[in-house]
């Protein structure tokens, strides 16, 4: 062969860390490439490019590690159509996490032996370094992350590395990582919903003995503390957790060792596989660990009804923004302008919170058409159920998060909430508790604070505005400790029953609250 041009770029065709250089080349076709301890192999190209996924190479497509009964390769629509290496990439750790304690049970168990188990090892924990470092190339023709890893261990360690896939297949070994994944993911989103829970109970104890109008249909009703409102919130989102926290316990079960579906003939211990991967033990039914996704459904099931509670929370505090209500005011670093109108202030990461719930609940409905129909166990289908818990835990995350720091930078302007108090005779059902107290039926006493309420409409009043002549004019009944449930704060004050809006309840929910998130109130009495 003749001599490269000294421009000529060298390509690893079995590179131990996915890299490629530039070297001198020498008058032969094999040039020698020291790499940490080992020396490593390749062939020159002067037309080879740096990157192995580069849709302009041109070289012989490698021998796939399942193609022994094929005689041709995949064409290159079909390897692109099929490859999920773009987006399954994001389970490296968890591939290789699984990887190790698969090598070491393998070990234990006569089946590889204790040489080739530390080879695996120390080859897996340089390749994690390589792609923490990022230094390893992803390529499209090993398919997927599991194939890039086993290819480049292989690459690396040799013969060692092709014992590593004794008695799993790829179908166990990525609902071994999509688990390990979800389980990692659970625990993000809870730590980041009880940040917003903290944020909202902060924000309550800022506002200590605020009123603000209840609405039912969207129709003024009650007053309510807002302490009150916000920790209906704090409510909400503990049940978020907690539905999750359940999702993962169920999902905490390791399919590791049930193979493509039927199990092994070798003599396997899933058990100590599934302790060293932290799981709390082995699925019972092999066809069921490998065709289950029950878990990602519940996942983002979990998720979607997050998703809605905060489109909730936006929607109201977008509502409480508006000149319409003028409630509260997002301060400058939380609020967005318009390029044609100066004088626009907008709330808008809670309307993108409230928008970005479709997503979120998008995402699960691809996966419940996806899963629908598909016959045991595992079919290709289900390569397509990665992308959506990605985006799903994504969106989950990043709209946590904003709402978290919105609530930390708002005010409530309490002035404009106390003149509008008076709107909507908010106190008329503490006066139908009042009369109820005096003996008279609910349903009677419903229907004479209807009348009074009716007399006040005809004379633009307030109760708390009627005379004791006046009252009394609707029923006799009316005495002067009326007045005692008459105006916001008065009816506020009567509510006692547990968890309603009087300003004791409210303080027991808030102290549960605040010791249960620990949450330091030195700055906030």
């Amino acid at each position: 062969m003749e001599s490269l041009p000294s421009s000529s770029t060298v390509q690893l065709l079995s590179p131990p860390s996915g890299l490629s250089i530039n070297i001198t080349p020498k008058p032969r076709n094999l040039v020698a490439f020291k790499h940490r301890s080992k020396q490593v192999w390749c062939t020159s190209s002067s037309t080879m490019k740096t990157s192995a996924t580069d849709p302009s190479t041109k070289k012989a497509k490698e021998a796939k590690l399942w193609g022994g009964r094929f005689e041709e390769s995949v064409t290159d629509a079909v390897e692109r159509f099929t490859e999920s290496i773009s987006f399954d990439k994001a389970l490296y750790k968890q591939d290789i996490m699984g990887s190790r304690a698969h090598a070491s049970m393998l070990a234990h168990q006569g089946l590889i032996s204790v040489s080739d188990r530390d080879s695996i090892l120390q080859g897996l924990d340089k390749i994690e370094r390589c792609i923490e470092d990022g230094e390893f190339v992803w390529r499209t023709d090993r398919e997927d992350v599991h194939m890039n890893i086993e290819a480049a261990l292989t690459d690396l360690i040799g013969e060692p590395a092709k014992k590593l896939h004794t008695a799993r297949s790829r179908n166990d070994q990525v609902l071994t990582d999509f688990r390990l994944w979800c389980r990692d993911a659970i625990d993000n989103i809870v730590a980041h919903i009880e940040h917003l829970q903290v944020a909202l109970v902060t924000l309550a104890m800022k506002n200590e003995n605020l009123i603000v109008p209840g609405y039912t249909h969207l129709q003024r009703a009650q007053p309510i503390l807002l302490q009150h409102l916000l920790l209906a919130y704090v409510e909400q989102l503990d049940r978020d957790a907690g539905r999750l926290l359940d999702c993962r316990h169920r999902l905490n079960f390791c399919p590791l060792g049930a193979c493509a579906l039927a199990g092994t003939g070798l003599p396997i211990d899933r058990f100590m596989t599934s302790h060293d991967l932290g799981f709390n033990a082995p699925m019972r039914n092999s066809i069921d660990a490998v065709s289950d996704r029950d878990f990602v459904l519940e996942f983002l099931s979990a998720n979607s009804i997050t998703a809605i509670h905060l489109s909730r929370l936006g929607e109201e505090w977008v509502l409480w923004a508006s000149e319409e209500f003028g409630f509260l005011t997002p301060s400058d670093s939380v609020s967005t302008g318009s390029s044609i109108m100066p004088q626009k202030k907008n709330p808008d990461p809670m309307e993108l919170v409230r928008g970005k719930s479709a997503r979120v609940v998008g995402d699960l409905v691809t996966l419940l058409v996806l899963c629908k129909g598909l016959p045991h166990a595992y079919n290709r289908d289900l390569q397509e159920d990665k992308e959506p818990v990605f985006d799903s835990t994504k969106t989950i995350i990043g709209m946590l998060e904003v709402c978290a720091e919105f609530a930390q930078n708002i005010t409530f302007n309490c002035e404009k909430i106390k003149k509008s108090l008076p709107a909507g005779h908010l106190d008329a059902t503490t006066l139908a508790d009042y009369l109820v107290k005096k003996g008279i039926p609910f349903r009677t006493s419903h229907d004479i604070v209807g009348k009074s309420v009716a007399l006040c409409v005809s004379k633009n009043c307030q109760l708390q505005d009627l005379s004791l002549d006046e009252l009394r004019s609707v029923n006799p009944v009316f005495d002067e400790d009326v007045y005692e449930f008459l105006g916001a704060e008065n009816a506020v004050k009567k509510f006692c029953s547990y968890g309603s809006t009087g300003s004791e309840c409210v303080a027991e929910q808030l102290d549960f609250w605040v010791t249960k998130l620990q949450i330091n109130t030195a700055g906030h009495k």
